[in-house]
């Protein structure tokens, strides 16, 4: 096993933000025009840029975070306590946490081989055994992992069967699509995150995506602490302080600039991967089903044993490279594990033995190459 051991590199990070150059105009004008408060015309702009982007007649509420945007999904669609939601376990835990929030209860289920998403088959099977024991799920969180959309029309069809409504999480997704419609509008609400390692960044914040203008309206209402209308501090409702700032969203303008271009540089290092490490026969890839097409947000590797996984790590670690093993499931988690669970194995399998390697849009060809050399000189 050969030993690459260089501190003295530059770090090369997972993920890092990735500015355009524009952001800065935005930012200035917010300040010169005093529009420091979460509204503005930035943060109108910005979601009509997402609008715009995402083609398909939607409507774009800009929030906090991604995870602000999952738990007002579930406030919109009523889930109360001991209500339950099924869940992808293979997911990081913002895709879950609001969940419990709510005092709800996360089910879990696993994923299937072609894009690691949650399985069709086991979806529908968790339902039918959820419905027997007399308790119908309230809504299913969908997530398109790192990039790669989930199986839209059989998990559609599913949903719509059993009347189930759907929370497509793609925080991961901006800039994928299937069929060339984009993802973050599959959903009967769509969440997407603008956290600083995506594939563009507004420093933090994320998006909730509806059908329509009136529940766009309802999703601002309860952004802003669900204030009633006029000078008057009234409530009827609990809300939440959930709306993002004019500054940010001026990041965010600056930034879907070149969203375009940066899935374009993310996609063309998944391919340089491709062609470097596809030789080895201990190494294989996610790839692209038919008519699938990912934004390569992270790019991943599945190696033949947890023991390989875990040695390309660490010599990635010692030259001063960031890497990480795939999310670990829901289920494994302590925060977690007292919650029903429909297994088959894949995720498991996929958190020992999946490595993702570093995906930036600002990554380089000298970078690319050092990071595949380590991976190559192990194999020799």
């Amino acid at each position: 096993m050969a030993k690459n051991v260089s501190l003295l590199n530059n770090k090369i990070w997972l993920s890092s933000p990735h500015m355009s150059g524009h952001e800065e105009k935005y930012i200035k004008e917010a300040f010169n025009s005093n529009w420091i408060a979460p509204l503005g015309p930035n943060v109108n702009g910005f979601e009509n840029d997402l609008e715009s982007y995402l083609e398909n007649k939607v409507h774009v509420a800009a929030l906090t975070t991604g995870t602000a945007a999952i738990h007002l999904a579930l406030v919109l669609l009523n889930i109360k306590e001991n209500d339950e939601v099924i869940c992808q376990t293979k997911t990081f835990a913002a895709s879950v946490n609001p969940v419990t929030y709510l005092r709800a209860k996360p089910v879990f289920v696993d994923s299937e081989k072609d894009t690691w998403n949650m399985c069709p088959e086991l979806l529908e099977h968790t339902i039918k055994d959820r419905m027997k024991a007399g308790v119908k799920p309230k809504a299913i969180i969908i997530i398109n992992l790192y990039g790669m959309p989930y199986k839209v029309k059989e998990i559609n069809t599913i949903s719509k069967k059993y009347n189930i409504p759907i929370v497509e999480d793609s925080a991961e997704a901006l800039g994928s699509s299937y069929f060339d419609q984009k993802c973050g509008t599959f959903g009967d609400l769509s969440i997407l995150s603008f956290n600083g390692n995506k594939i563009i960044t507004t420093s933090g914040g994320g998006a909730l995506v509806s059908k329509n203008k009136e529940t766009k309206a309802k999703i601002i209402y309860l952004a802003t602490q669900a204030k009633e209308p006029g000078i008057e501090y009234s409530h009827v409702t609990t809300g939440y302080n959930y709306r993002m700032s004019n500054i940010l969203a001026g990041i965010g303008r600056g930034q879907m600039k070149v969203l375009d271009r940066h899935v374009e540089f993310r996609r063309k290092n998944y391919n340089y991967y491709l062609k470097h490490l596809d030789t080895i026969d201990d190494i294989s890839f996610l790839n692209e089903p038919e008519g699938f097409y990912s934004n390569r947000w992270l790019t991943c590797i599945v190696l033949k044993t947890n023991q390989m996984r875990d040695d390309i790590l660490k010599l990635l670690g010692e030259d001063n490279i960031e890497a990480r093993p795939s999310w670990k499931p829901m289920h494994l988690q302590p925060v977690f594990n007292q919650y029903p669970k429909y297994l088959n194995g894949v995720s498991d399998d996929l958190y020992k033995k999946a490595l993702c390697l570093p995906s930036g849009s600002n990554l380089t060809k000298i970078e690319l190459n050092r990071i595949t050399k380590i991976i190559k000189q192990y194999f020799e």
